[in-house]
């Protein structure tokens, strides 16, 4: 065998063994099937209570204790709980703590710009306020983008 034949050989079999180990990686990765199975879990039961009425009786209360917006330094839409708005809020703090053990935790090292950018959208759904949240979703994106810049191995 020639010396090209040697390399062709030796380059298919570690381009094999490079593949392998990324697909074992992902597989040995089970923060995020954990986190979706909690974020389903979550929103049983806020549909649950949504359906015993506890969500209302919530409401009532926070009426009944006098809340008004004109008291508060600015406007919270989300005080007025709503099923979708709990939901979405539990989605995107579950999402923001998967980020969290991500960049704490080495072995669940993965990158997380995807996560937090989906974390911050379906936290600006749950309080429904998107002239808040757009502007907070082009600040984390810019920061992931310089600390990826910053900090990334060479």
């Amino acid at each position: 065998m020639s010396k090209n034949e040697y390399d062709e050989k030796d380059e298919k079999e570690l381009r094999k063994h490079e593949e392998k180990s990324v697909e074992e990686k992902w597989q040995r990765d089970r923060l995020g099937s954990i986190v979706w199975a909690l974020i389903l879990i979550w929103a049983g039961f806020v549909l649950l209570a949504g359906n015993l009425g506890i969500l209302d009786a919530f409401n009532a209360l926070v009426e009944r204790l006098g809340f008004q917006f004109a008291e508060l330094p600015v406007e919270i839409p989300f005080i007025q709980v709503s099923a979708w708005s709990l939901i979405f809020l539990g989605a995107g703090v579950l999402l923001l703590a998967e980020v969290v053990v991500r960049l704490l935790f080495p072995t669940y090292r993965r990158p997380v710009l995807g996560t937090t950018i989906l974390a911050v959208v379906f936290l600006g759904i749950g309080l429904g306020s998107w002239g808040l949240i757009w502007p907070l979703v082009l600040i984390v994106v810019g920061l992931a983008l310089l600390l990826g810049g910053l900090f990334r191995r060479k």
